[in-house]
């Protein structure tokens, strides 16, 4: 009987139909993806069109004020905290150490994904920002003022999709064992939606801006992981050997 090699993961029940497994679960993933992707880009769609149209703004300012109802000085705080971890500025710098930690460990491709997607994120927001121009509303605390640059779509709920996004969707295609896979999910949505909140509860961004920031990460990250499935099934038709099943819990041997 052959040996179980340490690039192959985790063991899992059921070795013998491991493969077909795996293929439905990509699939599955790749059509959800694709779903998100659809419903994201239709949401980001009415929503560019209903604040271009100022109808967005009661709503927004309702929305705004009644969560700094809750405000309190812990909250605020942890508030304060979320939103300055979760900056692009900080998670780029976070993205950078995951690629170079992926590069030394030989997960070239795990490198040049994570890159794609911080980078092409980081330009969907300048440009999204210039091409609506939309003012960002008057802060709450004097202490953590409004950034100069424009308020739709939030930065941060942008970047924060494309960062725990990726990184989430990274995982989950190289881990075997299901819980693991849904607790890097739920672990990824909990810190993205600390994120987008923190921005609305200290009055630096509206609900919508934070809402079309999740819908454009979201269509970001879908865009290039169908981008690699299909580079990668390309490389498979032409018989070139893909990298070995890995993940930062068991990531290819040197």
């Amino acid at each position: 009987m052959k040996e179980r090699s340490a690039e192959d993961g985790p063991a899992i029940s059921g070795s013998q139909t491991a493969a077909p497994d795996t293929g439905r679960l990509i699939g599955a993933a790749l059509g959800l993806g694709l779903l998100a992707a659809i419903a994201s880009l239709g949401l980001f769609t009415w929503l560019a069109d209903e604040v271009i149209e100022g109808d967005t703004q009661a709503m927004d300012d309702w929305l705004l004020l009644g969560l700094h109802d809750f405000a309190t000085p812990w909250l605020t705080e942890l508030m304060r905290s979320a939103s300055v971890w979760g900056s692009p500025s900080r998670l780029a710098i976070f993205g950078a150490a995951a690629a170079v930690y992926f590069l030394v460990r030989g997960w070239r491709r795990g490198t040049v994904l994570i890159g794609v997607t911080l980078a092409g994120g980081a330009l969907l927001d300048t440009v999204l920002k210039w091409t609506f121009g939309r003012a960002r509303p008057i802060p709450f605390f004097d202490h953590y003022p409004a950034p100069e640059t424009f308020s739709f779509p939030s930065g941060h709920a942008l970047f924060s999709v494309c960062f725990f996004g990726g990184v989430a969707a990274l995982l989950s295609a190289r881990i075997r064992r299901r819980a693991f896979r849904v607790a890097v999910w739920l672990v990824a949505g909990v810190i993205i939606v600390l994120i987008g909140v923190s921005r609305v509860y200290l009055g630096v961004h509206y609900p919508s801006d934070v809402i079309a920031g999740y819908s454009a990460g979201t269509i970001w990250v879908a865009a290039v992981a169908l981008a690699d499935r299909v580079a990668e099934h390309r490389r498979t038709r032409r018989g070139l050997r893909s990298e070995p099943r890995a993940s930062m819990f068991n990531p290819p041997t040197d």
